[in-house]
């Protein structure tokens, strides 16, 4: 049994090393001759603001209306501590600010890079979000995450995350983390991330604007505030 756990995981492990092969790779095809430090190529600049929005109506991993005229795409790993940051000091802030009054949506894509407990991570935050807490479940597994090095997030911890954040049917939880129902879901995610060369996370798509990393919240603001004009 313990060897086929570990087989399991080492086949995840190469699958994710696969896919970030990938997306450096198509990141690297990109000019970055007229990119800023702030920010990377992407679809969204040349085509519709919100090309990458989704813009379901009942979509548990999305925050603010549809109809906001403002959407910030984020790709993001659980794993990831500049992605804690995001969501401990900057994401506050901008719900508060901008998605509270309508102004702004935020939809969350996985983009699952360190490895296969990030890869269980993300099926865990859909798990959560079936039960309609992702947001709470995202935040509190943000909310224990290191400010250096990667979150160790074993099943027992997204268990104990999924506790905290008020999952009503954990054994349920429990049943969608262990099986492959989730994963067509976060694989569409990784390859809308490779579509637009994202090869780190996180990274953000503001309308028609890309940012990269957890930049200050001014850089937040006046990209929203531009995208608003």
């Amino acid at each position: 049994m313990l060897r086929s756990v570990n087989r399991q995981r080492d086949t995840w492990i190469a699958a994710i090393l696969g896919v970030v092969i990938i997306v450096l790779a198509a990141y690297l095809f990109f000019d970055h001759s007229s990119r800023s430090t702030a920010s990377i190529d992407s679809p969204a600049a040349t085509t519709h603001p919100n090309s990458l929005a989704r813009l379901r109506i009942d979509d548990p991993m999305a925050l603010g209306p549809v109809d906001a005229p403002v959407v910030l795409v984020i790709y993001s790993d659980y794993r990831c501590p500049f992605c804690a940051k995001f969501s401990r000091d900057t994401e506050p802030r901008l719900i508060e600010r901008y998605v509270d009054t309508g102004k702004l949506r935020i939809e969350w894509r996985d983009l699952p890079i360190f490895g296969g407990q990030s890869v269980q991570a993300a099926k865990a935050g859909r798990a959560a979000a079936e039960q309609g807490r992702f947001w709470e479940f995202n935040r509190a597994v943000y909310r224990h995450a290191p400010d250096r090095g990667h979150a160790e997030l074993t099943d027992e911890i997204l268990l104990e995350r999924a506790r905290e954040a008020g999952v009503p049917d954990l054994a349920r939880f429990q049943a969608a983390v262990a099986s492959d129902r989730l994963l067509p879901a976060v694989q569409q995610d990784i390859q809308e991330a490779v579509a637009i060369g994202a090869a780190s996370t996180p990274v953000f798509v503001i309308n028609d604007k890309p940012v990269v990393g957890a930049q200050p919240l001014d850089v937040f603001v006046s990209v929203i505030e531009q995208a608003q004009r």
